[in-house]
């Protein structure tokens, strides 16, 4: 998500190691109950493989706006994102980065019964104890002043984050922060970039958690403007 990725100060664990994995543009920080920098490092590259062939083949896939079809024999990762993006009704690669949170972490839960990987803001969470991930807001007054808190038994789960005034990714709205809960991390983060892409002002607010609470597999919707605040769904809110 984020300048210098300062927010990465919002999560921690103190039982868990953190450590950072990075292969061009995918930029990971992973928590785990020991170092898995091998493992993380080989999956990065395995999933990037997959996606930048596919890319090769269907370069329409990495600058669509709109949902595409995934080709018959597309590998999983694509079918994934394809999906969720339907569902979002957005391109295919606004799920590209909670689609490696989520296939990493699923896959060094073999090695570690605790996993949190986090990608440019959206995070997949495996925990065995309740933990705060805190919201990163930019500008707004609320910055750094809340968290959600994450229950064990409501993960896996993928915590999605969206900004139309922060990071490098492309969003069409102005919301401070727009936050997605769903076990689908490839689905919490394309309705996370389609909710954001609702949100002009503090009125939109509300619209856009309609919007989000449509959606079936959504399990909760935070939308951030200036010192205004919407939440439905499976969203226990802390002081950070």
């Amino acid at each position: 998500m984020y300048e210098e990725r300062v927010y990465r100060s919002l999560f921690k664990g103190v039982n868990l190691l953190f450590f950072k994995v990075c292969v061009e543009q995918t930029d990971l920080m992973i928590g785990a109950t020991k170092e898995l920098y091998n493992e993380a490092l080989l999956l990065v590259k395995k999933y990037r493989s997959i996606l930048e062939t596919y890319v090769k083949q269907h370069p329409e896939f990495l600058t669509s706006l709109e949902p595409l079809e995934a080709a018959k024999d597309a590998p999983y990762i694509i079918k994934r994102m394809c999906g969720s993006a339907l569902k979002a009704g957005v391109g295919p690669m606004a799920s590209v980065a909670g689609s490696f949170s989520e296939l990493v972490g699923m896959e060094l839960l073999r090695y570690s019964n605790e996993i949190i990987v986090e990608n440019g803001g959206d995070i997949f969470v495996k925990t065995n104890t309740k933990r705060k991930v805190g919201i990163y807001a930019g500008n707004s007054p609320l910055n750094e002043k809340i968290a959600l808190e994450i229950i064990p038994d409501k993960t896996p789960l993928g915590i999605c984050t969206s900004s139309g005034k922060i990071g490098h990714s492309l969003s069409l709205g102005k919301a401070d922060a727009v936050v997605i809960l769903s076990k689908d991390t490839f689905l919490s983060d394309a309705v996370a970039t389609a909710t954001c892409n609702r949100v002009n002002t503090a009125q939109d607010i509300e619209s856009a958690v309609q919007f989000a609470s449509s959606i079936k597999e959504v399990e909760g919707v935070l939308v951030i403007v200036g010192d205004k605040i919407g939440a439905w769904g499976n969203i226990k809110l802390t002081r950070f």
